[in-house]
């Protein structure tokens, strides 16, 4: 939220200047009450060593390499083997595709 201070009327400014005041006294209060401002440090943000990444590296490489030297365990199927369609049932097909088309053509069409 931008606003700018020359749109704001001289009340406004007041005002936001009062309530400024008000929250400075607050959190002086609650200072001396409880010996520490409301007011969090900004944390800066940690860098990861490089040994630090080494060690993570290492440690997933391991895992890595424990997966891939699993044996594979009975529980996981061969692929099915490739279904072979008998002569009958292929002849059968073709004589049904081949009646179709011809129905196709006798009807004075190109495509179905």
């Amino acid at each position: 939220m931008s606003i700018q201070l020359s749109s704001l009327t001289s009340t406004q400014l007041r005002r936001a200047a009062d309530l400024k005041e008000r929250i400075e006294d607050l959190d002086q209060e609650l200072v001396s009450i409880l010996g520490t401002s409301s007011q969090s440090p900004i944390k800066a943000k940690g860098k990861m060593s490089a040994a630090g990444r080494a060690r993570i590296s290492a440690a997933q490489t391991a895992r890595w390499a424990k997966v891939k030297t699993k044996p594979v365990s009975k529980s996981v199927k061969a692929p099915m083997k490739k279904r072979k369609m008998s002569a009958a049932a292929k002849a059968k097909i073709s004589a049904a595709a081949k009646a179709r088309w011809a129905k196709v053509r006798a009807a004075g069409k190109k495509s179905l």
